[in-house]
């Protein structure tokens, strides 16, 4: 152990992989076992009408995967068979975050995330696959909306800085024109027919800006929305079918006009195939040939096969379509031990409920479990049921493994989505069912906020409550019940909303007195370069172990790396015990670092990183490693699993002598040396 005045000398000697007490032992380490890919779902989903060279309907569709990269997928219109192209770069153009259909060629543009690369595909030469033309921007994560003017220049915006991008087709040219806000993240453009160029800015304060096609000199136009919770303040922005850009706003409505916006007394309708502002989808479908349109019916819960063709005339009657595209993995995001022994969860982007016998004898999608697309981000067992926390919104819902499976928001049906507890949580971090009959929340806030939310849920009553800033400009990020104290500790972070950028350097823990339902303290203990509280477990004798490290979303949102580090609490006397920073060959946080300290049956609590799991002594913060096969591999971006086969992305628990995980889109197990 080390003393704080220690930690205070050691300020930013971050990451160096100091070893502060007694030394970190190796342990022999085996391969995890397998227990299979729980879902194989898709996301980011989009159809793309249009016409073939010689004048029939032509279906694309875009879907998003991690394992495999996004894909486009070339539909039969008359059976539905569907033929698959991949990216060149599978393993990190995984997900079309932007793509449109030109339609004066009828080829279909890709933005993938998280390269930011753009890709073509045209459907007059299949043998030509998809064309990766090459990353967008260098400060670019990945592109947010693509549009084309008439003279056939492909107008892109990106994410963060929202920067905005001109690419020519027939030169294979990129021009960067730089962020068009020096506070906002992302950038949704339109081109009219008429010359202009303007954009949608999001999300801390929506705006529209208008563009200089030939020198990129842009400024601010019409009403903005000042605050992103007060729902009579809109901004709609789209291409009208006269090919000019229009605002519908709560100041009025208006056209572009080059630099300027005039008032438009009229409105006019939404030019179909064009890429709706702010939205992953078009203004308005597309017409075929033969006057037909095709919709999918069930798009929302990450596995659409049915895909419903109209046609304008109403006296042709529509079709119906079974597609048979194949998905190869979606990423595990939570991992919890149901009241029947099964392990159950969410994947990541399509959001589906899964269930895995801890043999892996069974592992199957369940599908649909709430009414948010993204992920669970927490789960919890409380009477004989499962509870998840999904993004986005911060969705509570409920499934019994007891009653038949049926989806929906009704009281009979099973899951059941419970709705939001609050209008401000929208990363749900961690969840935890309480003796007195309580589910609490703790979560992150909605994009563009400062503060998220700590709320409770009684399934008993229905009642809830929520509490936003705790502690000012942080978001609560672990939970953790005292049973001798009958208290909440809650360990916080600097997270803010997604596309804005953090306000606090430091995090703290706070105690909540769940009786008066408010707080009772919030203490960083000295701690200088205090990163966040991302897992909290008990450590005997009213202590408690934590993990203070930062995610790939503190860092994408401004905050300073900080390395991983082990601290032993006392929250009844307030007081620091012990601090030690992890060696840096144990690798950066799992994913978020959420639930990485672990309780054993016996009794001994384990660490996991994202490389290495490590057995704590106990009473100190000595550590011993007890499992690692990789060294770590750093990257940009979100996921390590592309970069080392063996990375530990999601912590699930420990069953037995067994520590449950997910390397990707893989539920895996490794024994525990007890």
């Amino acid at each position: 152990m080390i003393s704080i005045v220690s930690i205070r000398r050691l300020g930013k000697l971050l990451g160096l992989g100091l070893l502060l007490t007694g030394p970190v032992l190796h342990a022999a380490s085996s391969a995890p076992r397998e227990l299979g890919v729980p879902v194989k779902g898709v996301s980011w989903t989009r159809v793309h009408a249009g016409a073939t060279a010689d004048g029939e309907p032509s279906i694309l569709l875009t879907m998003s995967q991690n394992n495999g990269g996004f894909f486009v997928a070339e539909v039969d219109p008359v059976t539905g068979h569907c033929r698959q192209f991949s990216p060149v770069d599978r393993k990190n153009s995984t997900f079309s975050t932007a793509s449109f259909r030109s339609l004066r060629t009828g080829i279909l543009y890709i933005g993938s995330a998280w390269d930011a690369h753009l890709h073509r595909f045209d459907p007059a030469h299949p043998e030509r696959g998809i064309e990766d033309l090459g990353k967008i921007d260098d400060a670019a994560t990945f592109p947010t909306g693509i549009t084309e003017s008439p003279d056939g220049s492909l107008w892109i915006g990106t994410y963060p800085e929202a920067r905005l991008i001109r690419y020519q087709p027939d030169t294979g040219e990129f021009t960067q024109f730089g962020p068009m806000h020096e506070d906002e993240n992302y950038l949704y453009p339109l081109a009219g027919d008429d010359g202009s160029v303007a954009a949608l800015v999001r999300v801390i304060r929506p705006h529209i800006v208008v563009v200089d096609p030939i020198t990129g000199e842009h400024r601010e136009v019409g009403p903005a929305i000042t605050d992103t919770t007060d729902e009579s303040q809109f901004i709609k922005f789209f291409t009208g079918v006269d090919r000019r850009l229009y605002l519908s706003t709560h100041g009025g409505d208006f056209r572009v006009n080059g630099m300027m916006l005039e008032p438009a007394p009229v409105l006019p309708a939404p030019l179909a195939g064009i890429h709706a502002a702010g939205e992953h989808r078009y203004q308005a479908p597309v017409t075929m040939p033969g006057g037909w349109q095709a919709h999918f019916v069930d798009e929302k819960f990450g596995a659409p096969r049915d895909l419903l063709l109209t046609n304008v005339d109403p006296t042709v009657a529509s079709r119906r379509l079974q597609l048979d595209w194949k998905g190869n993995g979606s990423n595990v995001h939570v991992i919890e031990e149901g009241p029947d022994g099964m392990l159950y969860g969410s994947s990541y982007l399509p959001n589906r409920l899964y269930r895995a016998a801890t043999d892996g004898t069974v592992v199957e999608d369940l599908g649909a479990h709430s009414l948010a697309g993204g992920q669970a981000y927490s789960a919890a067992t409380f009477d004989g049921k499962v509870y998840l926390a999904s993004y986005p919104g911060s969705r509570l819902s409920v499934y019994d493994p007891n009653r038949p499976l049926r989806f929906g928001t009704e009281p009979s049906d099973n899951p059941r989505d419970l709705g939001r507890l609050d209008h401000i949580g929208y990363r749900p971090n961690a969840m935890i069912a309480t003796p007195r009959g309580k589910l609490w929340m703790a979560s992150g806030p909605a994009y563009g906020l400062v503060g998220g939310t700590l709320a409770w849920y009684e399934p008993g009553t229905g009642a809830s409550e929520s509490h936003r800033s705790i502690v000012e400009g942080l978001s609560p990020a672990s939970l953790l019940w005292l049973p001798g104290t009958e208290r909440l500790l809650v360990g916080m972070s600097v997270e803010v909303g997604t596309g804005a950028d953090v306000v606090r350097t430091d995090a703290t823990w706070a105690l909540w007195d769940p009786e008066k339902d408010e707080l009772v303290w919030a203490d960083d203990f000295g701690i200088e370069d205090m990163a966040d509280v991302v897992s909290l477990a008990p450590a005997g004798n009213g202590l408690v172990y934590a993990l203070i490290g930062r995610g790939d979303h503190i860092l994408t949102a401004g905050g300073e790396p900080i390395g991983v580090r082990l601290a032993l609490i006392d929250p009844a006397a307030r007081k620091l015990i012990g601090i030690t920073w992890l060696p840096k060959d144990f690798g950066p946080l799992a994913w978020h670092g959420a639930d990485a300290l672990r309780i054993s049956e016996r009794g001994n609590i384990y660490g996991v990183t994202a490389n290495c799991v490590y057995r704590i002594a106990p009473g100190t913060v000595d550590v011993e490693r007890v499992w690692q096969l990789d060294d770590p591999v750093l990257r940009e971006g979100v996921w390590l699993t592309s970069l080392t086969p063996n990375a530990i992305d999601i912590v699930g628990p420990i069953i037995g002598n067994e520590l449950f995980f997910a390397t990707g889109w893989k539920l895996r197990a490794i024994t525990l040396p007890e």
